[in-house]
């Protein structure tokens, strides 16, 4: 069950109520930004018709840990936002990609500076703006651009999201995060474009104000939910630091 406020008893709980047709976005990268144990745990529930928006589909890594591929494989999702529909290196293999090339999924490829600035436009109230990223490209066909001061630019659109999922190194139980390594890429900026905020914490959650202010990366303005990350093998961690608990 859960607890008072923001902190939840379990993943199952947090994620229970996330509805078929959402639109989900995922932190971080590959590693310490990356919400495993939720993404798990959106598994098992089951919500379909998903609109998933992340970096990368992921499962290039291994060992794989639960990342949105595998929502993919599971029938789970219907479009995808991200900046890599496809492995960065000849010799890997997202399990994304064949789901796309058979039309099964949809895709929508974002350049990566794009993508976190559609986020934090949708969190600053920004509907739009123009950037010269993609101009002159296949991204940009058929689309609105614009000339400002001699310069062709490339209309883009705001990217709100129903629920991020987000994962942070440390939290107080008014929902103050403090992040490390990737988790500072695209988790505060999926946090501020979300209506609903779920964090799976590393540490111990604190007690309210408890936080060095001066170590508050996202305010929990932007929190609703929390749930401590318990040890391996309950808990999912980064592979270095699964190899670090044996």
């Amino acid at each position: 069950m859960a607890q008072p406020g923001k902190v939840f008893g379990s993943f199952t709980e947090a994620v229970a109520d996330i509805p078929d047709g959402a639109v989900i976005a995922f932190g971080g990268f590959a590693g310490p930004g990356t919400p495993y144990n939720l993404t798990k745990a959106l598994l098992a529930q089951g919500a379909k018709r998903l609109t998933c928006i992340a970096n990368t589909t992921g499962g290039a890594h291994q060992p794989r840990m639960p990342d949105l591929g595998m929502l993919v494989e599971n029938g789970q999702v219907a479009k995808v936002v991200c900046s890599f529909t496809a492995a960065t290196r000849p010799t890997d293999v997202l399990p994304f990609t064949k789901y796309y090339e058979s039309g099964e999924v949809e895709a929508e490829l974002v350049p990566q500076g794009t993508l976190a600035e559609r986020l934090r436009a949708a969190g600053a109230g920004i509907p739009a703006f123009y950037t010269p990223t993609a101009v002159g490209t296949e991204l940009a066909e058929g689309r609105e651009t614009r000339v400002i001061n001699g310069r062709e630019y490339l209309l883009e659109y705001a990217l709100p999201c129903d629920v991020a999922f987000i994962r942070a190194f440390r939290a107080d139980t008014a929902g103050n995060l403090q992040f490390r390594l990737a988790q500072r890429n695209f988790c505060p900026l999926m946090a501020m474009a979300a209506k609903l905020t779920i964090v799976e914490v590393e540490e111990d959650i604190l007690p309210a104000g408890a936080m060095d202010p001066d170590q508050v990366h996202l305010p929990g303005l932007f929190v609703q939910r929390m749930v401590r990350v318990p040890p391996p093998p309950e808990g999912l961690w980064t592979t270095r630091r699964q190899e670090r608990a044996k």
